[in-house]
């Protein structure tokens, strides 16, 4: 399988009021096309620099990313980011927020295609419905729809679901993974909740303490839907929780 997203020596460093910050230090990795790759981190390490640097949102101080082998430096139709603070836009419907960015396709198929996005993510009979109608699960399935409908190959999923309680965080990645099984897509997502990454992706990155780097990668060998109170899940988890430094019984 080739090499959907390849970061190089990737360095990112602020000015602060106590000089100069290394956030990012020679971070390198690839992900292949239609991998599902987890960052996993310390609060504050650096992850969403990291991914800000890959989506092409900030510039790195030295360090290449590729996206399809080719150098990419700012952001295009090819990546869509969902974020954990949201991006739906309160005064349109439903239909209107996944009709948004449609301009690829003929306006006579936009509702109609906005309309079969709602009903992939479980929205249908809300379409004509607004934000302030919705509850915190629903809008973040108008999120993913609105990341969906316009066809990206890649999505960086920055802690989508932290916003959610656990019951709910639980359903939409369940609801991520039903969809992935059946649009293919290559996913960088960040989280901080070990069982998350296991529960999703394919392959974790953990990353060290500010300055980040790749501290160690693990394989995630467990075939959807995954039984996450298993023991070989759970053995995983311990795993990286001792890498992370944080030690269970």
């Amino acid at each position: 399988m080739r090499t959907k997203i390849e970061a190089r020596e990737l360095t990112k460093s602020f000015e602060s009021d106590k000089g100069r910050l290394q956030v990012v230090e020679k971070v390198s990795f690839s992900v292949r096309e239609g991998e599902f790759v987890a960052l996993v981190g310390p609060s504050g390490c650096g992850k969403t620099t990291l991914m800000n640097l890959i989506a092409g949102f900030i510039r790195s101080d030295s360090g290449t990313v590729l996206i399809d082998s080719m150098p990419h430096s700012k952001p295009d139709s090819r990546g869509i980011l969902i974020s954990q603070q949201g991006s739906v836009f309160p005064w349109l419907t439903v239909r209107e927020n996944l009709m948004f960015g449609l301009n690829a396709h003929p306006p006579a198929e936009h509702a109609d295609i906005a309309d079969r996005y709602a009903d992939i993510v479980g929205l249908k009979g809300f379409e004509d419905s607004f934000p302030h109608e919705l509850s915190g699960g629903m809008l973040k399935r108008v999120e993913l729809a609105r990341a969906l409908v316009v066809k990206p190959d890649i999505l960086y999923m920055d802690e989508p679901f932290s916003a959610l309680d656990a019951l709910m965080s639980l359903r939409m990645r369940n609801e991520l993974l039903r969809i992935l099984a059946k649009e293919r897509h290559t996913v960088l997502l960040i989280t901080h909740d070990v069982e998350e990454a296991i529960h999703l992706a394919d392959r974790i990155l953990v990353l060290s303490s500010r300055p980040t780097r790749i501290q160690a990668t693990f394989e995630v060998p467990f075939s959807h839907p995954r039984k996450l109170t298993s023991a070989a899940p759970q053995e995983l988890r311990m795993s990286i929780l001792r890498e992370l430094g944080v030690e269970q019984d």
